[in-house]
Parts: C-alpha cells; structure tokens; sequence
C-alpha cells in the first residue's frame, strides 16, 4: 500500500459516497447470504440456487439497456436517489414477506429477486457512471473505482460472517430487516452531495434504437472496449458462477452449517477485498490489460484447488487465492471501460457491460447448477477454473497481437516512405 492509494478520498462527494455505501453494502450481503441459506434449506436444490440467482441478474440485464438510456439522458444523481428509495421499499416487502408469508418463502423471494433485478437495471449504469463525476481529479477515477471495489468486498467479507451468526441466532427475518435499514445512510450521502452544475441536456429526437446503434458502432471502431466486453461475457458465462455452489460446498462437502456458508462467503470477500487494494495501489499509468489476463490465471488456478480439497482450512485459503484473482475480472474490465469511454456513450456502453454481466452470469448459474447435479460441485468448480485459465491465456495472446500491430503501425509512420515502398525517381 501506497500514499496513492486513498487518492480518490480527497473528493467530498466520492467519501460520501463510499461511506453511504459502504453500509448500505453490508445489508446486501446479508441478505445475499440469507437467501441462499433459505432456499437451499427448504428445497435442497442446486437448481433452485441457480433460478435465485437468474431471478435477480436477468431482469437486470434485459433492464439495463434502457437503464443505460437513462443515465445519459437524464441527471444520474437524480436517478441513483430514486433506485435506493425503491430499493429500500423492496427491501421492507421482502422483510415482511419472510414474517407473514413463510409458507410460500421459496417463490416469494424469487418473485422480489426479480423485482430488485428490475431496479438494478436502472441503478446499475447511472451509478457507475456518476463515479467519475464525484472524482475531482480525472487522474484518480482508477483508484476511485477500486476503493469503491474494496468496499463491496469488504462487505462481502464482513456481511456474510454476520448473516451466518444472525441467521442461527436471531432467524432470517432479521437479516431482511437489517438490510432494509441498511438503505437509509446511502439515501442520506446522496442528498448531501454537492455535484457540478451540468449542463442542460439537449432534448434527444433519436429513439432508444438509434441511440443503441450509435454506441454499439463505437464498441464496434473500438478494440480495447470491444476486447474487454469479449473477455466479460466469457468469465460471466463459465466461471463467475462457481459462487454459486458455495450453500452445496458448505452444507454437503463440508457438513457445515450456516455459519459455514457465512465463513466461506466471507472469505471470498476477503481474497477479493486484496485484489481490490491491490489494484487500488497500482501507480497511475499501469497496464491494466496486462494485470487482468495475469489475475485471471491467478483466479482459475485458485479454483481448481479449492476443487480439489475436502480439508476445510486449506479450501479457505485457496477459494481467497482465487477471489484474489476475480477481483479484476471485474473491477480493471469496469475502469478501463470508464477511463476510455467518452461521457456522451458512457451510460450505454456500461448498460451493454451489465447487460452482458448480468445476462450470462445467471444464464452460466443455471447451468452450473444442473450440471452439478450429475457430476458434483467439485467436479463442476474443477472444470471452471481451468475455463478461465484458458481464456486468461487466449487474452494474454491476443494481447500481444495488438502490442505488435501497435508497434508495427508506430514504424510505419516514423518512415513512412520506406515502409510503404514509395519510390521519388
């Protein structure tokens, strides 16, 4: 860790931002934990693991692309403040459905998964896009974005551990609650921000396709961008899923109980919270493309130990090697897509960003949890971390075609004429 490394707190907004969100993200773990317990608890289904999973990330990706429209049409502070508060209504429903309807708990809390995914949809892009307006310095926007990644991981780390001591001591009911509550301090940070004064945007006559085509045609006359989104849906298809099977690991590898699934979680989000510091320490100018496809072999070689292993401690220490790795699937695809993506594209390119995240990752959840179902979750996490070192190796080639046809581009235009053959005589 370096002095650059809290550079980003230096903005008012962006402190109020974390320290709001840094609560609020508490509440989500918990809930994320419970949910998964739940359901696996009453209905001891892989699958049904894999249909929460879907329930919440597929609206949000066929939701997002609209969301992404808006967040470059509209103020995106202003629609950030709205998603928190009807993500704190869903979150009281949710809370009062566990209390009153626990007959009917497993459908229930699909049925509200979805309706959170539909809000992320919104919440999503004009959320990550606003993080650059809170950034006084331009130049700190990649620390900004993982310190903001270090922060869910550590409530990944924190919340989960807390779920599992909660949910066996006080009942799932309060796990809900406590999250519902969770959504009052971001709410607050958000009236308390002072942002920039923007500029009035001129009324647009384009319709939502026109405008999706014109920022797909920028993806399209854009390698590093059309690269990245490539490399996102891959991992989200075959590999980010494995944390899925983490309530199967716990329950039926390690004969645990919630408590295990809350230690697991949790660290999982401790391996992640170091990725996320570390990548928050890397001075300015760093190769980010070069640490992702190194990170991603670091990720896949992590799982396939922890696939490996039934002895409890040593599985802990592996699946954090892994989330070490993980970490910049996800935060380093997210910056270089901010620092590299003009504002006036920056709210639909990161919806197509989630959309694919979220599309894939439940689709490759449903798959993975049937799947499985035959061949087991070791198996099954076996398999997926060699997916990612494979792909984590075709990225690092393609890498350094692209360094080659840069350099190759670069010689022909310091000697043009003996480059291209042209003859004065």
């Amino acid at each position: 860790m370096n002095i650059t490394t809290f550079n980003s707190f230096k903005s008012r907004n962006f402190r109020l931002f974390f320290m709001g969100q840094s609560v609020s993200l508490l509440g989500t773990w918990m809930q994320k934990t419970a949910v998964s317990w739940v359901i696996y608890s009453l209905t001891q289904s892989k699958f049904m693991l894999g249909v929460t999973v879907f329930a919440t990330l597929f609206p949000t990706a066929l939701v997002s692309l609209y969301g992404g429209v808006i967040a470059d049409r509209y103020n995106r502070h202003r629609v950030l403040l709205i998603t928190q508060i009807v993500s704190l209504i869903q979150a009281v429903l949710l809370t009062l459905s566990i209390v009153y309807f626990k007959d009917h708990a497993v459908w229930t809390i699909i049925v509200l998964s979805a309706m959170l995914g539909i809000i992320n949809g919104f919440d999503v892009p004009a959320r990550q896009s606003l993080v650059r307006e809170m950034v006084n310095d331009k130049a700190d926007l990649p620390n900004a974005l993982a310190l903001n990644s270090s922060m869910v991981n550590l409530s990944k780390l924190i919340g989960p551990a807390l779920a599992g001591f909660i949910l066996e001591s006080f009942g799932d009911e309060v796990c809900f609650g406590l999250n519902a509550v969770s959504f009052i301090p971001v709410i607050m940070s958000l009236l308390l921000m002072r942002l920039p004064k923007q500029e009035a945007k001129v009324k647009v006559e384009k319709n939502i396709k026109a405008e999706f085509k014109e920022a797909l045609n920028y993806i399209k006359r854009t390698p590093e961008i059309y690269s990245i989104l490539i490399f996102v849906a891959l991992m989200s298809l075959f590999v980010l899923s494995f944390s899925t099977l983490t309530p199967a690991f716990a329950k039926d590898v390690f004969k645990g109980s919630a408590s295990t699934l809350g230690v697991i979680d949790g660290v999982i989000g401790f391996g992640a919270f170091l990725g996320a510091m570390f990548l928050a320490s890397l001075k300015p100018g760093a190769n980010l493309s070069k640490v992702l496809a190194i990170n991603s072999l670091v990720f896949g070689v992590g799982l396939i130990l922890f696939s490996k292993t039934t002895n409890y401690y040593l599985a802990l220490i592996f699946v954090m090697i892994g989330a070490f790795g993980m970490m910049s699937v996800r935060t380093i695809t997210n910056t270089i897509i901010q620092i590299n993506v003009p504002n006036k594209f920056r709210g639909r390119v990161i919806s197509i960003y989630v959309m694919i995240l979220t599309g894939l990752l439940p689709i490759g959840s449903l798959a993975i949890g049937t799947i499985s179902h035959y061949i087991g979750v070791q198996a099954m996490v076996l398999i997926q971390g060699i997916i990612a070192i494979i792909i984590a190796l075709f990225y690092g080639k393609y890498l350094k075609k692209e360094k080659l046809k840069m350099q190759a581009v670069a010689l022909l235009e310091q000697q043009p004429e003996q480059g291209l053959g042209i003859r004065n005589d």
